[in-house]
């Protein structure tokens, strides 16, 4: 591959491109993991909650997801046993997290490209590691921001913002990819459009009346449409003469 092409032919983006990308959900298949620990940890601390009303939350970092699926007179001296069960339940899975079909290749191809890989996530600690470990891609990874690098998880848009500082670049030049509202609220704020993808249970019609840009059935195919994806048309958009 010359430094102007990338696979198949297609010119490289110029450079200061960044390519955002949520994780759970999105490059690995974990969302039904959570939905399922949460709901284990919930009960465990005597709380029923249905299990379609928290996989709805995934992806909200956990006191978000807490404040909204328990009542609001709780306990919340529970919270931070109710998230370390969640966080130790989950962690049962680590040697287990299946990444999803297309995300390493989507991963290398986009960095191939010229574009800045930047992993945005509420996963933090050994939990991030276990995801990247799955991935197997962290030589197309730029850097990742965690729930450890911003004041306030998704859908706020702190993680999107400190995503872009990691690159360097302004809104104008990013991408995010993710697979929930939560991810297509918290781009949109940053002033990034937002790619889809239905890896992570969401359907297309909420995650497009949220605002999503494009929506794809998962990373394999993001990748099979990259050219004619808002990758492509960002790439076009922006690639200076010649």
């Amino acid at each position: 591959m010359t430094p102007q092409n990338a696979p198949g032919g297609a010119p490289r983006a110029p450079a200061r491109l960044a390519a955002v990308f949520d994780v759970d959900g999105t490059l690995v298949d974990t969302n039904y993991l959570h939905a399922v620990t949460w709901w284990e940890a919930f009960h465990q601390a005597g709380h029923q909650v249905a299990m379609t009303d928290i996989h709805h939350t995934v992806g909200m970092g956990s006191h978000r997801l807490m404040d909204r699926l328990l009542a609001d007179d709780r306990d919340r001296d529970q919270d931070e046993s109710i998230s370390a069960t969640h966080t130790a339940l989950y962690a049962t899975w680590f040697d287990r997290l299946a990444v999803l079909d297309g995300a390493a290749g989507l991963l290398r191809t986009l960095a191939g490209r010229g574009w800045t890989v930047v992993l945005a996530t509420s996963a933090q600690g050994a939990e991030l590691a276990a995801l990247r470990k799955a991935i197997d891609a962290d030589d197309a990874i730029h850097d990742a921001t965690s729930a450890d690098d911003v004041a306030s998880s998704k859908p706020a848009p702190d993680p999107v913002h400190q995503a872009l500082e990691q690159a360097g670049v302004p809104p104008g030049r990013a991408l995010f990819v993710g697979d929930t509202v939560w991810d297509v609220e918290a781009a949109r704020e940053a002033g990034v459009d937002c790619v889809a993808l239905l890896s992570g249970g969401i359907g297309r019609a909420e995650l497009e009346q949220a605002g999503a840009v494009a929506v794809y059935r998962d990373p394999a195919a993001l990748l099979a449409d990259l050219d004619d994806s808002p990758f492509g048309r960002m790439e076009n958009a922006l690639r200076g003469p010649g």
